[in-house]
């Protein structure tokens, strides 16, 4: 099969189990095709993207010791694991000169993203909840429309997305044990150590394709687009260590705890992220 094909299967299919779909072992790229760029990726009608502020937000986690709550809590992460997967097939479709190795390393990636909604949907339903059942947000996506170009790309999603789950992933997992659910906070511990390999990959090709006289932090920093800014991709917590398994540099996790402890709304303490 086609890495096109592949996208475009993920993208513009109105169907979740064809999104979910592993690809073939073997991918090739002879025919990347012509860029392509749409609105929204197509959703089957239980999933389409809810209109601002209707989509239910993720419950505190004291709230988590009802079951009710945990289920939400996976359905809310099902559906931004389905968006990291559709934009990634999104910058596929978007960006078909990008180098073949990164393309192939996006689809091996892709195959995690939907590993990851399948666990969480498959949790929420256990849990009373089924994936679907109420409205969706669409951030990830809207954020992602911004991208000009695969460092964008690699800055908005693998750097500050999922390096923000670096710290989400691991206090999930904590929240879940507090409540007794052992299940739900083992896989917490999957997404987490996946988590650890996208963002290696997104630091990899940051280095890869920015200009040699940037630095890591410069490239990742000039890539950013407004709202979105390196203290998003940081938690309640501070996980140093996991960034540190990524790859990064000491020099830029430290400039990632400042940006996230000098970013703060009006008359707030910082916050306390070790």
């Amino acid at each position: 099969m086609e890495i096109r094909k592949f996208a475009e299967r993920v993208l513009l299919s109105d169907s979740l189990e064809e999104k979910l779909k592993a690809a073939p072992e073997t991918l090739t790229d002879e025919q990347p095709g012509e860029p392509l760029r749409i609105k929204e990726p197509v959703r089957p009608a239980n999933l389409q993207f809810a209109p601002p502020r209707t989509a239910p937000g993720m419950p505190k986690p004291s709230a988590l010791v009802e079951q009710d709550k945990r289920a939400l809590a996976h359905h809310i992460m099902a559906n931004h694991e389905l968006q990291a997967l559709e934009v990634m097939a999104y910058i596929l479709c978007a960006f078909p000169d990008a180098p073949t190795e990164f393309r192939q390393g996006m689809c091996k990636i892709m195959d995690d993203e939907q590993r990851h909604t399948r666990m969480h949907k498959e949790r929420a339903s256990v849990l009373g909840l089924e994936f679907g059942s109420l409205p969706v947000n669409c951030y990830i996506w809207k954020k992602a429309l911004s991208y000009e170009s695969v460092l964008d790309y690699l800055a908005g999603l693998p750097l500050t997305f999922e390096g923000r789950n670096l710290d989400h992933a691991q206090e999930f997992e904590q929240y879940f044990l507090d409540a007794g659910d052992q299940r739900s906070a083992a896989l917490m511990k999957v997404v987490y150590r996946d988590e650890i390999q996208h963002v290696a990959f997104g630091l990899h090709w940051l280095r890869q394709l920015k200009p040699d006289q940037l630095s890591d932090w410069e490239a990742y920093e000039q890539h950013l687009h407004w709202p979105v800014r390196a203290a998003l991709s940081v938690g309640d917590t501070f996980n140093r260590e996991g960034r540190k398994l990524t790859g990064m540099t000491d020099e830029f996790i430290e400039q990632l705890y400042q940006a996230a402890q000098t970013d703060q709304p009006p008359n707030q303490k910082p916050k306390n992220l070790e």
